[in-house]
């Protein structure tokens, strides 16, 4: 019998969850009316987005209307971050951003952007565990500080940020806080009164809804200059006809979170593989990210002296990231180790692995059993 693959790679894309599957299906023929027409169609249309409104605030804990549904992360960083910018760069020419030194790309290259229209910019450092310091980022504010972004949760190590002290302290100095929530909305809880956010981002390949939705939240009262210019949808926030099926898939993951929050089993099944891992290698791996503050799913595990590509290579069956990029032969951290200053010898053999929802005990096991197999078929190669 032909064994099944085995996926932990949930922090790159979650499968579409039943529970969001059962809420598409039916609206792919139901609700094709656009919902600003003000008739039945448009009408039932809308009420569908109302209700997906509703459903990604009540996991916030933030009010619908400051709820703005976009196509994925990437463009609800684009949306923040320019969007507190450019008001502040065409007042005064001038503007200082904040971030840290392991942004994902989309944050990052929207402040390369802006840096290239005058804009100032500080990357703040992260310690060996890829936390930032608060103390850093009060020593870095500035009078003209416009922004100041830190991820929630790393996507590769799945360290989690002192978000609402780093909130505490932008605010003090004057300036909007973002966070992009895309790794830890659905996996902890994420409040936005809790954490003192202006912005946050939410992905929804991230939490088992489809792949290209997204939202912003933008606390009352911020204004952000428009990414997206058109029509007056998203109450003039975001033109363009809003996808009423992506969006309710969107709030029934939101829901699922909220019904049936899975941290503990996660963290379970996290643990297990860490544990299974140190009985079977030994001081041969090591645990990366912060040992405790982490994303109860993410075990980023390094193969001390391997190459992971080669060690995920030898293992067709299992789906996971390595924390290093083959080019042209060679092999290059990724900038996320570089910046918690993991050693090469180190940062070359890290493996993400990052469980979910559908992830199983058994598979945990299964999956020790293939690195154990690879490892050893290379040892005998040698």
């Amino acid at each position: 019998m032909t064994e099944k693959p085995i996926y932990l790679d949930y922090n790159a894309s979650t499968p579409i969850a039943p529970e969001v599957r059962a809420v598409i299906q039916p609206l792919l023929s139901q609700a094709y009316g656009n919902p600003s027409s003000d008739h039945w169609a448009g009408r039932e249309a809308a009420k569908h987005l109302v209700v997906a409104r509703q459903q990604v605030a009540a996991l916030l804990q933030a009010h619908p209307d400051e709820v703005v549904f976009t196509s994925g992360g990437s463009e609800s960083n684009n949306a923040a971050i320019k969007g507190a910018v450019w008001p502040r760069l065409e007042a005064h020419g001038n503007a200082h951003m904040v971030c840290s030194a392991i942004e994902h790309p989309s944050v990052r290259k929207c402040f390369e952007h802006l840096v290239k229209q005058g804009a100032t910019l500080t990357v703040l450092p992260v310690d060996r565990c890829g936390r930032v310091s608060p103390n850093d980022l009060r020593a870095a504010l500035r009078p003209n500080t416009a922004l100041v972004s830190v991820m929630h949760a790393n996507n590769e190590v799945g360290t989690v940020q002192p978000i609402a002290e780093l909130a505490a302290a932008a605010r003090s100095a004057g300036a909007l806080f973002h966070t992009d929530a895309a790794q830890s909305v659905g996996k902890i809880g994420v409040s936005v009164k809790a954490l003192g956010v202006d912005l946050l981002t939410i992905a929804g390949h991230k939490l088992y809804a489809p792949k290209g939705v997204g939202a912003l939240y933008i606390r009352e009262g911020v204004r952000l200059a428009k990414l997206v210019h058109g029509a007056g949808h998203e109450r003039g926030r975001r033109a363009g006809t809003e996808n009423v099926v992506f969006a309710a898939a969107l709030g029934a993951a939101c829901q699922l979170a909220l019904d049936d929050p899975c941290e503990q089993r996660l963290r379970g099944l996290r643990d297990g593989l860490w544990q299974r891992c140190r009985a079977a290698f030994g001081d041969e791996v090591t645990l990366l990210g912060h040992p405790e503050k982490r994303l109860p799913n993410t075990a980023n595990i390094a193969f001390v002296g391997r190459r992971a590509v080669e060690l995920l290579a030898a293992c067709p069956l299992l789906a996971a990231s390595a924390g290093a990029a083959c080019h042209a032969g060679a092999a290059a951290m990724s900038a996320v180790l570089l910046a918690m200053g993991v050693a090469p010898e180190v940062g070359l053999g890290a493996v993400r692995f990052s469980v979910g929802r559908a992830s199983t005990d058994g598979e945990i096991a299964r999956v020790i059993q293939m690195l154990r197999a690879a490892v050893d078929h290379e040892m005998v190669q040698a």
